[in-house]
Parts: structure tokens; sequence; C-alpha cells
């Protein structure tokens, strides 16, 4: 199971490491890339030496700046074919099945939802439930992981409804009650 911590600061990344997230995905919104690469050399060097899989949102560049092994890309951006170029892991944003089927094959995994309504962006598409997420998880053959309203109470739902792991940004914090959770429904 893996668990993806979206995290914007080295001490939630530092808890949500201990805690046992397998994946730290860099997520700045809104500010520079020379910003997003400065502040996340730390955790970047955190995950190297814990064998954490680094991951930065949104933006290629930064991530080949700071050597991330991956880049999460949303449904409005650029740079699928640059990241796969370099060998970064890609994650692709989907919310719905049709975004889903679109992006399976071409991503290393599928972020799908958001699940449940999220206060970390309010702009997202309605939520699609946990029977949305058990559709796209059973109708595309790339890994699944669930996002948006995710924490250690619903956690083990989503990895029921077929996705290889969850993505947390309010519950990074709690990392390890997550792991908890989920380990104990399996």
């Amino acid at each position: 199971m893996k668990l993806h911590a979206l995290v914007a600061d080295l001490d939630t990344a530092r808890i949500a490491v201990e805690g046992g997230a397998t994946v730290i995905q860099w997520r700045l919104k809104d500010v520079p890339r020379v910003e997003v690469v400065e502040r996340g050399r730390a955790p970047r060097s955190l995950c190297a030496r814990r064998g954490v899989t680094f991951i930065v949102n949104d933006d290629v560049e930064a991530a080949l700046m700071l050597g991330a092994d991956g880049v999460h890309l949303g449904r409005n951006d650029d740079g699928a074919e640059r990241a796969k170029e370099h060998g970064l892991l890609l994650g692709l944003s989907s919310a719905s099945l049709d975004e889903a089927r679109a992006a399976d094959g071409e991503a290393d995994y599928i972020g799908a939802g958001p699940v449940w309504a999220t206060p970390s962006k309010p702009d997202a598409e309605p939520p699609i439930g946990v029977e949305g997420l058990r559709e796209i998880c059973q109708t595309v053959s790339t890994p699944v992981v669930a996002i948006g309203g995710v924490d250690e109470t619903n956690a083990a739902e989503c990895i029921r409804a077929g996705a290889a792991g969850v993505a947390v940004i309010c519950a990074a914090r709690h990392a390890a009650e997550l792991r908890a959770a989920i380990d104990a429904a399996l």
C-alpha cells in the first residue's frame, strides 16, 4: 500500500515519512519555480536518505532541478512527454472515468478523485465517491491512488475499492494513524 503525503513544508514531510508515507509529493501552489526548488531541497534530501519516493506537483522543470523521482500533473498541466523523456515517474489526475481511461497506460499512476469533498481544493470537481473510485479501479490497468477528503477514518474504504494507495493533504500529519487504519482493514 502506498501512502502519498502531499506536503508544503519540511516538518510535515518529516512527520509523514516517520509515520510511514512511501511517497512525498511536494505541493506548493502559486509560488515561483525558484521557490519550489529552493524550499524543496531539504524534503528531497530527507526522502533520498529514507528511501521514500519524492514527487513534485505540477512542474516538470522543478522536478528535474530537484532530481525528483517523479512529477504529478493535474488535468490542465503540460509536460507528460518531457517527464517521460527524462525517466520521471508520472502521475496524472483524473476526476472521471473518461479521464482515467485517457491516462491509462500513459501514467505510472492515476490520482483519482476527489473521492470526497476536500477543503484543500475548493475548485475541485464534484466528488466521485467510493463507487466512482471502484469503477475507475476496475476499468484501468494503471495503479490508482485515491485523493480528496481521505483520512484515517475512510482510507481503508479506498483500498477495499481497489486503490493501490491513498493521497492525503490535511491528514499528512496523521500518517501513522492512516497506515494503522489501512493495515487493520487488509
